[in-house]
């Protein structure tokens, strides 16, 4: 049995420094940046608009926070769905990763990462709702399966490979809600329960099982119901955890700046030099984990915002920017922070271990409890959001009745998570991440003068008070969506 997990470790390593070479990285930075460019850094003169029809939306307009669809789920759930299965391990193990391996520099990449990905999140979302369609239960089905099917097959050379691409980004999304979406959050919430609780993980992997068993066979409306509820607590305990940590520390945050600057571009504080192994490692990690954290350009949680009852492919895109902004630039910088200004991250620990040693100096003898019960809302919402992307993906492939299949076989692998080796389940996450985004960014920057049209479109009639054309133009919306465009 060792001698075949030292085989499966060795060879999904061979095939992870394949996915995640230079050649990936490029591919998804460059996706950012081109989305960015094309859109005239809407993340940034756009920003006060974002806020305004995202999260100050939630307290000021109650069709962001509840809808009359009985089929689909409001903007607000949607988000929360979406957090939930992105604010996971990622923010708290998979930013002691970082800066374990890839040092403070890490970060600064991980804050590159998030910028861009933004525009590629907003792109997706765009692209989910635009092609989105109601499946046989009248439910809203979307995702990159249906914009890379539907988008590419009138593209000029590109018939012929639009329903295969389709398929192996819905094949990989499915393997995935396994790894990233299962088998790391289990496991690190098991591993969190027995350090701190003495919990056998075995015992964690079955309640688990339970709970989230209650949960997802409920399908999109129950998932959204719970964690429109969970996340907000549970990311607001973490934020004011975190801000504890920097105010106790508040005289560290000019040389954390200054160690994370001068960390992300190589500069050896010895030597005088520049170090072109210590920049690889910080570019490396700091795209790998944010990827992992944030999920810009894997295409996944355009699959729950596609289920919102929005009728503007712009505004749910923006709640893409939103989300991504919230997880990376605030959660996983707190956590970050929480690390470099209490220097824990000298003294040899790993993950998140790591993390109890930053919040002790805030939270004293209480820190491993609190990580640990972080980790376990944070990871469990993350399984809930996860499985409802697995879902899709088999609906996609197999059709609607071999959902309840997925999701038997979803639950089952809930409790060998908890008890499987933590080092594969986080390679096999990392592998699989980078095999969903190929076929996913292939089709964003394919199809990327159709959310130019769209972002136009919306600019024009909702900014610039354009009525000239009155209600969007028919042709620029396809033929899936003219009746939700004579309703907009």
């Amino acid at each position: 049995m060792d001698n075949l997990f030292e085989s499966v470790k060795l060879v999904n390593e061979q095939v992870n420094n394949l996915v995640w070479g230079i050649p990936m990285l490029v591919l998804i930075i460059s996706t950012g940046v081109y989305m960015t460019v094309r859109t005239n850094f809407f993340q940034v003169t756009k920003a006060k608009l974002v806020n305004q029809e995202t999260f100050l939306a939630i307290f000021t307009k109650r069709s962001v926070t509840k809808t009359d669809d009985k089929k689909s789920i409001s903007q607000f759930q949607a988000l929360s769905t979406a957090l939930a299965a992105t604010i996971g391990t990622g923010n708290i193990a998979g930013v002691a990763a970082a800066i374990t391996v890839g040092g403070p520099g890490a970060i600064f990449w991980m804050w590159i990462s998030a910028f861009f990905g933004m525009m590629t999140n907003f792109s997706e979302n765009v692209l989910g709702i635009y092609y989105r369609k109601r499946n046989s239960s009248n439910e809203w089905a979307g995702g990159p399966m249906y914009y890379i099917e539907h988008g590419l097959k009138d593209k000029k050379g590109l018939h012929y490979v639009a329903k295969p691409l389709a398929v192996i980004f819905a094949i990989f999304c499915m393997l995935a809600s396994f790894g990233i979406g299962n088998m790391t959050q289990v496991n690190s919430i098991s591993g969190a329960l027995l350090s701190s609780f003495n919990i056998p993980p075995l015992v964690t992997g079955l309640t688990l099982a339970l709970l989230a068993s209650l949960v997802i066979v409920g399908g999109i409306k129950r998932i959204g119901q719970v964690t429109e509820r969970i996340v907000p607590f549970m990311a607001l305990a973490y934020i004011i955890g975190g801000i504890i940590i920097m105010v106790v520390n508040v005289s560290q945050i000019p040389s954390i700046f200054t160690n994370i600057f001068t960390s992300a571009f190589g500069f050896d504080a010895v030597a005088g030099g520049i170090s072109g192994t210590l920049i690889k490692k910080a570019i490396t990690m700091g795209f790998k984990r944010g990827v992992f954290s944030n999920e810009a350009g894997l295409g996944s949680s355009v699959m729950v915002h596609s289920a919102s009852d929005v009728k503007e492919p712009v505004v749910q895109g923006m709640w893409g920017i939103f989300e991504v902004f919230f997880d990376t630039m605030i959660v996983c910088t707190l956590t970050a922070f929480a690390i470099l200004s209490t220097g824990v991250h000298e003294t040899g620990l790993e993950g998140v271990p790591l993390v109890s040693a930053a919040f002790a100096d805030g939270f004293g003898n209480f820190a491993g409890q609190f990580v640990s019960l972080a980790i376990l809302l944070f990871a469990f919402s993350t399984v809930l959001g996860w499985s409802f992307y697995g879902t899709k993906a088999t609906e996609y492939l197999f059709g609607a009745k071999s959902t309840i299949i997925y999701k038997s076989i979803f639950i089952v692998f809930i409790v060998i998570g908890a008890t499987m080796n933590l080092d594969l389940a986080w390679a096999i996450s990392d592998t699989l991440n980078g095999l969903m985004a190929i076929p996913n960014l292939i089709a964003v920057l394919l199809l990327s003068g159709t959310v130019i049209k769209i972002t136009k479109d919306y600019i024009n009639r909702n900014i610039k008070n354009d009525n000239s054309q009155g209600k969007p133009l028919l042709s620029v919306y396809p033929d899936i969506n003219k009746e939700q465009a004579k309703n907009l």
